[in-house]
């Protein structure tokens, strides 16, 4: 059969291609399978616009009317690759990422707005704005910050979150947040933290239940994350590792500076707004008076 002069035959051929990437395993209703946003980013390829610009606007306005049915929402990032948003969690759907590959020229822009931030950013702004939505999009569930109002019983974690194993099994996993560096000094330096601090709120950490209220069940947190928005020095994850005993050791999972630059450029986020680059001030011959 010549399909391809048969304009019925060929569009019932591609409906059932894309049933059959739609129905492949994929991670929960706001994630597409992976197949099916390869093929998105495929067609939706600036190379081959057609009488339109670079970004495609046609093309990605009619293929809007289709997903926007599905509660989904195709955009061009930064890198000019089309990816799928779902607009009730605001969940980007982004193919696996390698946080070590080497960086194009605009992710390396992004990775240096990113360091500044970094550099002036609270502490809580750097969990509630970069923190809580990367580890969102790395695909954590049950993402719940203590905040300051609720410090007094958070027994050392600054976020609990919960991930879910292809078993359908749960681990549960606490955070600690430093702003700036860690490091072994006998005492904290400004704007650094000191790592025996750490040690007792990764003990009290692992030490105390959470609760899930989707499961209704306190559980004991499985990994403790110990997070700096500057250098953890090696120093001190030598020190750390030689005061805690092999299961608690085995338990803690560190994240430094470069581990939080590196994955949040890589999966594509938006960035917070203060870190967003100014916008150009118009030169004075094209600015129009105001009457």
């Amino acid at each position: 059969m010549d399909w391809q002069h048969d304009g019925s035959t060929r569009h019932r051929w591609v409906a059932e291609v894309l049933e059959q990437l739609l129905a492949e395993p994929h991670e929960g209703p706001a994630h597409p399978p992976e197949s099916f946003c390869k093929v998105i980013d495929h067609l939706m390829n600036p190379a081959d616009a057609l009488n339109e610009g670079l970004d495609r606007p046609n093309a990605l306005r009619q293929l809007n009317d289709a997903l926007m049915r599905e509660g989904f929402e195709a955009f061009y990032g930064e890198d000019k690759h089309c990816y799928l948003r779902h607009v009730g969690t605001n969940t980007v759907s982004v193919l696996a990422k390698n946080p070590h590959r080497p960086l194009s020229a605009a992710e390396m822009q992004r990775r240096s707005a990113l360091a500044a931030f970094l550099d002036t950013c609270s502490e809580d702004e750097l969990i509630e704005q970069v923190l809580l939505p990367m580890f969102r999009q790395l695909g954590f569930h049950r993402i719940t910050a203590a905040g300051h109002r609720d410090k007094a019983l958070e027994y050392g974690k600054d976020i609990w979150m919960r991930y879910t194993l292809p078993t359908q099994h749960f681990l549960y996993f606490g955070i600690q947040v430093k702003r700036g560096k860690l490091d072994a000094m006998g005492k904290s330096r400004a704007g650094s933290a000191n790592i025996a601090e750490i040690h007792q709120q990764a003990l009290m950490m692992l030490a105390h239940e959470i609760f899930d209220p989707e499961t209704n069940r306190r559980m004991l947190v499985d990994h403790a994350f110990i997070v700096a928005g500057g250098e953890i020095t090696k120093a001190a994850r030598n020190w750390l590792a030689n005061v805690l005993d092999a299961s608690k050791r085995s338990q803690i999972i560190f994240m430094d500076r470069d581990d939080i630059l590196n994955q949040f450029v890589v999966t594509s986020l938006p960035l917070p707004e203060r870190a967003m680059p100014a916008a150009p001030t118009p030169p004075l011959s094209t600015v129009q008076p105001p009457f």
